[in-house]
C-alpha cells in the first residue's frame, strides 16, 4: 500500500484531549502538554497524531503534523462502514457497526472525532472497555483500518461480487 499525500487533502483538524504531564528531576517537576488530535478530509481519509510540548499551541501543531503521516483509507459504503467490526488497542475495545441512512453518528467523545473526520455519517459504536482517550481512538482507527468491501475480498478470492453474496 502506497503512503497517502496529505498535501492533496483538503484536512480538517479536532483535538480530542489535552493532557499536562509531568517529568520529575531534581529542582523539582517539568511539566508539559501531551496532545492527541485527528485529521481527515470527511470523505474517507482520516489519521490521528500526538504531540508534546512545553505549550499547548505546539504540542497541537505536532500532533497534527503526526496525524498527516499516519492517514488511513476508510471504505465507505453508502453513508456508512460495510461490515461490522471490532477495534481493539491496548485496554481500548470499539465495537462498529453500519447503521441505516439517517441513524447519525451514535458514538463517544474520542471515537466520534474519528467517524466524523473521516466521512462516515451513519454508524453505531459502543466502548466495550477502557474510556482512555488515546486507547480509544486508535482501536477506532484500527477497527476502521481493517474494513473491507465486497469488491476487495471478491478480488482476493478471485471471484465475482455475485458470487460472494450468493
Amino acid at each position: 500500500m502506497q503512503p497517502i499525500d496529505a498535501s492533496k487533502l483538503d484536512l480538517k483538524e479536532k483535538v480530542v484531549a489535552i493532557n499536562r504531564v509531568a517529568k520529575v528531576v531534581k529542582g523539582g517537576r517539568n511539566f508539559r502538554f501531551s496532545a492527541i488530535v485527528v485529521v481527515g478530509d470527511l470523505n474517507g481519509y482520516v489519521g490521528v497524531g500526538t504531540g508534546k510540548s512545553v505549550e499547548i499551541p505546539e504540542a497541537i501543531r505536532k500532533g497534527i503534523e503526526d496525524a498527516k503521516k499516519n492517514l488511513i483509507k476508510v471504505p465507505i459504503v453508502g453513508t456508512t462502514i460495510p461490515h461490522q467490526i471490532t477495534g481493539r488497542s491496548g485496554s481500548g475495545t470499539v465495537l462498529l457497526m453500519p447503521a441505516s441512512e439517517g441513524t447519525g453518528v451514535l458514538a463517544g467523545g474520542p471515537a466520534r472525532a474519528v467517524l466524523e473526520l473521516a466521512g462516515i455519517k451513519d454508524i453505531r459504536t459502543k466502548s466495550l472497555r477502557s474510556n482512555n482517550p488515546r486507547n480509544m481512538v486508535n482501536a477506532t482507527i484500527q477497527g476502521l483500518s481493517e474494513l473491507k468491501t465486497v469488491e476487495d475480498v471478491a478480488r482476493l478470492r478471485g471471484k465475482t461480487v455475485e458470487e460472494i453474496l450468493g
